[in-house]
């Protein structure tokens, strides 16, 4: 009773499966972004001459992963989630620019 009127009860799903088939998704988005990152790193370390387009690309696909999944934009009205990419692509085109 007084875990209810202090608001410290926790409210559980109604099935265990839909947590568990969300943290298997949380982990598999987190290992991409641990992998684009350590690409990032490996390409930093290349002369190339495109290089910095390509690491501009990576966390491009970072940021959209991280908006997308963990910010649950992919739940959110179509304006919000086409104002994020234009966002980023203008965010980009001055970077790639400047």
């Amino acid at each position: 009773m007084a875990y209810v009127r202090f608001d410290l009860a926790i409210a559980f799903p109604n099935n265990l499966f839909t947590v568990l088939k969300m943290e298997k998704s949380f982990n598999i988005t987190w290992i991409v972004l641990i992998v684009l990152t350590i690409v990032t790193a490996i390409f930093a370390n290349m002369e190339m001459k495109y290089v910095a387009l390509i690491i501009l690309g990576l966390a491009f696909l970072k940021f959209i992963g991280v908006a997308f999944f963990f910010m649950e934009l992919k739940k959110a009205n179509v304006f919000w989630k086409v104002l994020l990419i234009g966002f980023l692509g203008v965010l980009l085109t001055a970077v790639w620019a400047i």
